[in-house]
């Protein structure tokens, strides 16, 4: 559990704190400008984007590492890849990716053997946070909660920063949240491979957008 909550923390040295996740350019330009509109923005994009996505991948790649299945951690990988629509989506997965790796190169929860194998990947984020999970032989599920809850804080400072909202408003967004993200993890553990997207296009033109704007806090 406690491993959990290390990899789910915002402390984590892996620059989540530094993207919006098109969330800056929603609100620059699709009207996200109040608390409901960016909670409602951030369910949104956690059962269409999250769930059936990233979520979906790590539900398979935890157990690929775990059976030491390289070829599918690989796929898996090259899928995420594939699937970034925006060059700067693309770029937080890459940055994030070997953010983790550094950080799982100085601690012992995964093997030498392992590390070597992700690093040889090019690691997108979701895989080697995958791999840092796998390797606390905690219950999928609970490592998928996980995650989605490390993602749903750091939306929501994003949110606070940039729509801006209070602190209290941002608790509250957290709490909505944190409602629908068993739901979000049961729904993506019970997708098959051929169920798994990111068809997310508002958020791909917003994220496009978002390149180009004028005056921004995050690097997506």
């Amino acid at each position: 559990m406690l491993q959990l909550i290390w990899l789910a923390s915002p402390a984590l040295p892996v620059g989540g704190f530094s993207y919006s996740e098109g969330l800056e350019a929603a609100v620059d330009r699709a009207g996200v400008a109040t608390e409901k509109a960016a909670s409602d923005w951030l369910i949104d994009q956690l059962h269409l984007a999250l769930t059936r996505g990233d979520l979906a991948a790590i539900a398979k790649a935890i157990p690929a590492w775990r059976r030491g299945d390289l070829a599918h951690v690989a796929e898996l990988n090259a899928w995420v890849l594939q699937t970034r629509e925006t060059s700067e989506l693309r770029a937080q997965a890459e940055q994030m990716g070997r953010s983790l790796l550094e950080w799982l190169r100085n601690h012992h929860t995964a093997s030498t053997q392992q590390i070597a194998a992700c690093a040889q990947l090019q690691p997108t984020y979701p895989i080697a946070y995958a791999l840092a999970a796998s390797a606390t032989q905690a219950p999928l599920r609970d490592c998928l909660l996980a995650y989605a809850f490390g993602w749903a804080e750091n939306m929501t400072q994003s949110a606070i920063k940039s729509v801006p909202l209070g602190q209290s408003a941002g608790q509250r967004i957290l709490a909505r949240l944190a409602a629908d993200i068993p739901a979000a993890v049961d729904h993506a553990t019970q997708l098959p491979d051929s169920q798994r997207q990111a068809f997310s296009p508002m958020l791909a033109i917003l994220s496009s957008q978002h390149e180009v704007q004028y005056s921004r806090l995050f690097r997506s």
